[in-house]
């Protein structure tokens, strides 16, 4: 790998990857991502497995789950010597005679994901001697992800300032053309960084019926505090657009579910004290099929929501 510059932790993180397959064999190695109860492939270097980045895996189910605990070794040439790896149930999916694991860190000394390699033989004790080596990548790119995460901040703000033409005139928030360029953008990042990230649509109730009884002019003022008080719940960084009508989209990044949920409630609140109705659909990027999904899948629970609230209505 001498003489060769990276442009990004996916470059570096591939190259590392298929370094130590020629380097040790072993017919998988990952660089993946812990979230919740999700195992995340970020990278791999497949030769028997067929396991692509994009795959979820359940955590509390892998070897790298008690490695990082200090339950078990880091390197097991053969891994049925250990109890709690022998039990695993990634066993049911995958055979594994063979592991080497490191843990990698967020700059806060929080769990970002890990490196790790399996093989369905078992391999030589001479790969302990290597635990230094293993364990200085493993350094390595944690400093690889918690800079390029750093600098991902600053990309957001660029890409925004890049973008502001694209505003709604009447709101000030992003138009759906913006909507669809950053959302196409974040879902690079979140395939490249598999950080989780909520979609929540919302429908504004009523406006029709403003406009017909109450005027244009009160309809156009009733998209502005919707607009306004949105602005005001969400966090800097989360992307809120205008999406045409009486249409609203927020892209909360680096959220998970029960934050996401939580985020939900305080909009509904915020609804409530400024006298506005509106229907809600949340929905979390699931790393399998992306951010599109997760936005039908929100306009889908919104339209439910939708439905329901007129229900009441008419009962």
């Amino acid at each position: 790998m001498n003489n060769i510059n990276f442009k990004n932790f996916e470059e570096a993180g591939q190259a590392i990857l298929k370094f130590l397959s020629q380097r040790f064999g072993f017919k998988l190695w990952m660089i993946t991502r812990t979230e919740g109860d999700d195992w995340i492939v970020l990278l791999s270097e497949d030769n028997g497995y067929n396991i692509k980045p994009g795959q979820v895996f359940h955590w509390a189910d892998s070897f790298c789950s008690h490695m990082v605990q200090n339950n078990a070794p880091r390197i097991v040439p053969y891994s049925p010597d250990i109890q709690v790896y022998t039990d695993a149930p990634i066993n049911k999916l995958v055979t594994i005679k063979a592991y080497i694991g490191q843990p990698l860190f967020k700059e806060d000394g929080s769990l970002f994901g890990t490196l790790c390699a399996i093989d369905p033989e078992p391999q030589s004790k001479i790969l302990l001697e290597d635990a230094p080596l293993f364990e200085l990548i493993a350094k390595v790119l944690s400093y690889t992800i918690q800079a390029e995460l750093k600098t991902a901040e600053y990309i957001r703000k660029a890409e925004r300032f890049e973008v502001e033409a694209l505003s709604d005139p009447m709101t000030g928030l992003f138009n759906r053309r913006a909507w669809d360029q950053l959302i196409h953008l974040e879902e690079e990042r979140c395939k490249r960084y598999g950080h989780p990230t909520a979609v929540i649509m919302i429908d504004l109730n009523g406006l029709k019926v403003t406009n017909d009884t109450l005027g244009h002019a009160a309809g156009d003022e009733l998209i502005r505090r919707m607009a306004l008080t949105l602005k005001d719940i969400v966090r800097s960084n989360d992307i809120v657009a205008r999406l045409g009508g009486d249409e609203f989209a927020v892209l909360s990044i680096e959220t998970n579910l029960e934050s996401a949920e939580k985020l939900v409630i305080r909009i509904q609140d915020a609804f409530s004290h400024a006298n506005i109705s509106a229907a809600i659909g949340l929905a979390m990027r699931n790393p399998t099929y992306g951010l599109s999904a997760a936005i039908e899948a929100a306009d889908i629970k919104m339209y439910k929501n939708k439905a329901l609230i007129k229900s009441k209505y008419i009962n």
